[in-house]
């Protein structure tokens, strides 16, 4: 299995920064901080244009975090800048029910 220590997240968004959204990136995901940060350059170039402003960065995956669940987190500040994280997701939700006695699902 491939180890995963960086993720490069492009998020477009329109020009008062009111409405963003993430832009696919055509390699996401590195072994190596130093390989994301090489690409980072010529990926933000080539986003150019797909939204009237375009951010890019590269997103520290930890190690320790290989088998858990993990959510993505970002934000573009007032201030034009992208800030992201990736962080375990430690409160889990199991939805359960239970079966009646008709054999119909109730929640």
């Amino acid at each position: 299995m491939e180890h995963i220590a960086a993720l490069l997240l492009i998020v477009g968004c329109s020009g008062d920064l009111q409405e963003c959204r993430e832009l696919p990136a055509p390699t996401p995901i590195f072994e190596t901080m130093e390989e994301c940060a090489a690409v980072l350059p010529s990926t933000l170039k080539s986003a150019r244009g797909k939204d009237s402003r375009v951010f890019a960065d590269c997103v520290y995956v930890d190690p320790a975090m290989e088998e858990e669940d993990a959510v993505l987190e970002w934000d573009v500040t007032k201030d034009g800048r992208l800030v992201a994280s990736i962080t375990a997701v430690s409160d889990v939700v199991v939805a359960s029910g239970r079966r009646a006695e008709d054999g119909v699902r109730q929640e």
